[in-house]
């Protein structure tokens, strides 16, 4: 997948914008908050139709206007040209359209233009609670498999009504009901998340391995209520519990992905450079299997990419991704000669872009 021009129009900090990209790699330099990495996170807007980060639609509005456009220009991997054009408006909502036909269901959009993207902000994914984890695998699964996510959306909507429900009756017919709803859709997300993180478990640890040189061994595995038995006897037997509580106090809103290495919580014990590795890693992982299931190679997006990396893993991720196994790339930094420097050593053909105030120029 390439992404050949994009438009944005009322993008954050970016006014009017058009930008020709290559099918290699392209690097955005400039000062901080001149609008580098706004253009990468509309690129995963159009592909996620939302921010890579924590931030509603409206807030991604230019201040003092009252809509947003963002329009990709694509190639296929073979060969057929697709135009995707998302607007928002605080009045009108988000319109999201392919080919100039609207979605009736923006989530069926996700999956069909595969984006990966590696933040800072993935050290959250280390530093926070269970949920950010669970948040990174439903929305790496939900590019893979439309029936996960399916399952989950259907899932969590049980899981809302079982809640309130909870708040006002103990009425054991239709706690039972819910429950055979919750074990229907939870089970198939379970399987799902539980298979993805066993096939990234191998791709981490030989990304991680090349990234870093480093003899520690790196571990990826799924915790979850459902190793020890089946979600519906899960929820039989915490009942009294959760109408004391409630709430739904079992299932798999509750389940984690555990970082280790050198057999430890990596969180505790991962140094800065080691943790980067591994989210580096993980990514990596990640856009492997996107690209098999797919069969397309996604548009990776690398954020502030010097960000607690040393040159020479910043040099061996380069060379990395520049092989054949990766497609389009861009790239934000804020030191355009040091960019130059490694991009250079790295034997690797790039294309680069100043950022000034939210204006790109090449």
């Amino acid at each position: 997948m390439r992404l050949k021009k994009l438009l944005l129009i009322n993008f954050k900090n970016l006014r009017q914008s058009e930008i020709a990209l290559v099918e290699g790699v392209n690097c955005f330099v400039g000062d901080n908050g001149a609008g580098k990495t706004n253009i990468l996170d509309a690129i995963y807007y159009l592909s996620m139709s939302k921010s890579a980060f924590t931030m509603t639609d409206g807030q991604s509005i230019m201040h003092g206007e009252d809509f947003f456009v963002a329009e990709g220009s694509y190639m296929t991997d073979d060969g057929r040209a697709e135009l995707v054009n998302c607007s928002f408006s605080r009045r009108g909502g988000k319109i999201l359209k392919r080919n100039g036909k609207e979605y009736e269901r923006i989530a069926d959009h996700v999956g069909n233009f595969p984006v990966v993207i590696v933040s800072p902000q993935d050290t959250e994914l280390i530093t926070d609670a269970a949920e950010e984890r669970r948040r990174y695998l439903n929305a790496f699964l939900s590019q893979m498999n439309r029936h996960s996510m399916q399952a989950l959306m259907r899932y969590n909507a049980v899981l809302a009504e079982r809640n309130k429900f909870l708040k006002s009756s103990s009425d054991e017919a239709m706690l039972q009901i819910y429950d055979m709803q919750l074990s229907e859709h939870g089970n198939v997300v379970y399987q799902q998340r539980r298979e993805i993180v066993e096939r990234m478990q191998p791709l981490v640890a030989l990304y991680y391995k090349v990234l870093s040189d480093d003899k520690e061994q790196v571990e990826i595995t799924y915790r979850s209520e459902l190793e020890q038995m089946p979600l519906e006897e899960l929820l039989l037997r915490s009942r009294e519990r959760d109408i004391v509580n409630q709430f739904t106090t079992v299932g798999i809103h509750r389940d984690d992905v555990i970082f280790r290495i050198g057999g430890y919580p990596l969180r505790k014990y991962g140094s800065q450079g080691q943790q980067k590795s591994f989210l580096i890693a993980l990514k990596l992982a990640q856009y492997r299997l996107l690209a098999e299931t797919v069969g397309e190679k996604p548009i990776l997006l690398l954020d502030d990419l010097f960000d607690k990396l040393d040159m020479q893993r910043v040099e061996r991720l380069l060379e990395l991704v520049s092989g054949d196994d990766f497609g389009q790339i861009c790239i934000t930094d804020c030191n355009k000669v040091r960019l130059e420097d490694i991009l250079s050593r790295a034997s690797t053909k790039y294309n680069l872009y100043t950022v000034e105030g939210g204006d790109v120029l090449l």
